[in-house]
C-alpha cells in the first residue's frame, strides 16, 4: 500500500470541551457541518450510540457520482478524541482522528482545541495512466477535501457564535 496523506486542520472556539465533544460525537450533527454541495446523509437509524465498534453508514454525492461511505468508530475515549475509519467508500484507506483539548483564552475563559487529522489514500486510477493518479490528487482530491474542511470550520463558528454549542441541530 502506499503511503498515506496527511491532512490536518485546527480551530480553537471558546466553548468548554464537554460541550463541544458533545456535539461532534453525535453522528447527527455531520449534515450540519458537511458541505451542501455533497449531498450527505446518515443512512444509519438515529439515535446513533457513539462507542468503540459503532458502524455509520451515509451517503453522499462527489462530483455528481452517488456513494456509500461506512465507517467504524475505532477508538472512542471521551471527551479528548474518537477516530472513524473507513470500512467502505471512496477510499483506500480514510482514518479521520477528532481530538479535543481544553486551553484558556488570554482572558481566562474556557476553550477548546479541535484538531482534525485526516490519514487517506485515494482510490488508485487504472495502471495504464500512471501519473493521473498524483495529477488528480494534486488537482481534484486534495483541494475537494481542504474545501469540504474549511467549510466545517466555517460552519463550526457560525454555529458557536450564538453563545453555545447546540447539543443536535
Amino acid at each position: 500500500m502506499r503511503e498515506p496523506f496527511i491532512l490536518e486542520t485546527h480551530q480553537e472556539i471558546t466553548r468548554p470541551r464537554s460541550e463541544v465533544f458533545a456535539f461532534f460525537e453525535a453522528p447527527e450533527n455531520l449534515e450540519a457541518i458537511t458541505p451542501p454541495w455533497l449531498n450527505f446523509r446518515i443512512l444509519t437509524p438515529s439515535p446513533i450510540r457513539m462507542q468503540n465498534d459503532a458502524i455509520i453508514e451515509y451517503k453522499i454525492r462527489l462530483r455528481g457520482i452517488p456513494i456509500r461511505w461506512r465507517t467504524r468508530i475505532t477508538e472512542y475515549q471521551p471527551p479528548h478524541k474518537f477516530i472513524d475509519t473507513q470500512i467502505r467508500g471512496p477510499y483506500l484507506l480514510w482514518e479521520h482522528t477528532h481530538t479535543f483539548e481544553t486551553m484558556q483564552t488570554p482572558d481566562g475563559r474556557e476553550a477548546t482545541r479541535i484538531v482534525d487529522r485526516v490519514r487517506y489514500i485515494p482510490r488508485d486510477v487504472p495502471s495504464w495512466v500512471p501519473l493521473l493518479g498524483g495529477v488528480l490528487h494534486r488537482w481534484l482530491v486534495r483541494p475537494d477535501l481542504e474545501r469540504i474542511f474549511q467549510y466545517r470550520k466555517d460552519r463550526i463558528a457560525q454555529l458557536v457564535a450564538g453563545g453555545s454549542v447546540p447539543r443536535h441541530i
